[in-house]
């Protein structure tokens, strides 16, 4: 049997990067399509790559013709909630109307396997409840409602065309593979965990904690992180699931466990063995209280096993690859 293709959108971004080590593991040959706008031309290290944008329909049939792909797996967007409060244009055009030029060039091509990419912030801010595949969306942000749009343009293009996808709606994505070939690099940088290394390595003075008057144990926000490691083996699972025709479904990746900014903080002292320098910060628009996942379904539809997905282990796996290994500006 010839080698089965996956087109990889955004495969040169954190994410993307770890879901192509994780297919080519699996069998898969992982094409890359990037426009290289946020991802790493050094991250590319487990398949051929197409440079190209999602809104150039041209590029995006080549890269159909040429491979051929058995599914497409989309990780490229936009994805700072703080952006898209400001600019939600830019995130309206760069996410949803290259989505939907995305599915018409697989439709198009026969490629009727896609697995997205998709996010709590779909929910919007429901503090206090647990939230699965049935919990209602109502974001409040534009980038959570891009990301809904492109879940209601899978139903829809499902009905019309027989689209199957897997929706994976995920949490706080945290950590690095564990041989540290691929990591956690952003420009600018945005998520807790690497500037918290960063100021634990005098890489930037100090981190800053965005609020710490909300109505949580110790008033700092909690969230639910999940190793990308696990994140990326439940995507390879996804695939296989519609590859051997099983359906179109919704699935929530989390650990079930919320972790405040604090708890984040004390368990980098514990792992590092290094102060963290802090600075107490207002907090920031859109950001809900608390969002913490339900993942039972994952663990017994897909069978997915989080392996990684403890505080201490993704702290100490973006730490090794926070000291060894980086991607030249």
């Amino acid at each position: 049997m010839s080698m089965q293709h996956v087109l990889v959108t955004g495969g040169a971004g954190y994410i993307g990067a770890h879901a192509c080590k994780a297919l080519r593991n699996a069998g898969f040959v992982p094409v890359v399509y990037d426009n290289f706008s946020t991802g790493w031309k050094q991250a590319v290290k487990f398949g051929p790559v197409e440079e190209g944008d999602l809104l150039d329909r041209a590029t995006l049939d080549h890269a159909f013709a040429k491979w051929r792909p058995v599914a497409v797996m989309h990780f490229a967007a936009l994805s700072l909630v703080g952006e898209s409060m400001k600019d939600p244009s830019k995130y309206w055009r760069t996410n949803v109307m290259a989505g939907l030029n995305l599915i018409e060039a697989a439709i198009a091509a026969g490629c009727l396997n896609f697995v997205f990419s998709s996010t709590c912030a779909t929910y919007g801010d429901q503090d206090g409840v647990v939230l699965d595949e049935a919990t209602p969306q109502f974001p409040i942000n534009a980038y959570g409602g891009s990301k809904r749009a492109i879940e209601d343009m899978l139903r829809d293009f499902r009905a019309s065309h027989g689209l199957q996808s897997v929706i994976f709606r995920y949490f706080n994505v945290a950590g690095a593979d564990p041989e540290a070939e691929v990591g956690e690099q952003h420009v600018p940088e945005t998520h807790l965990i690497p500037l918290m290394l960063d100021a634990i390595a005098g890489k930037r003075p100090a981190l800053t904690v965005f609020g710490s008057d909300y109505p949580t144990p110790d008033g700092t926000c909690v969230r639910d992180y999940v190793h990308v490691s696990d994140l990326v083996d439940a995507h390879v699972l996804g695939l296989k699931w519609l590859l051997d025709g099983k359906g179109s479904e919704v699935f929530c990746l989390g650990s079930g466990n919320g972790f405040s900014v604090r708890e984040v903080i004390a368990q980098s002292r514990a792992v590092t063995n290094r102060d963290v320098p802090i600075i107490e910060g207002a907090r920031r628009p859109g950001d809900a209280a608390k969002l913490v996942s339900g993942s039972v379904k994952a663990v017994e539809t897909l069978g997915w096993q989080p392996k990684r997905s403890d505080l201490r282990q993704m702290i100490g796996d973006a730490w090794r690859w926070h000291q060894t290994g980086s991607y030249d500006y």
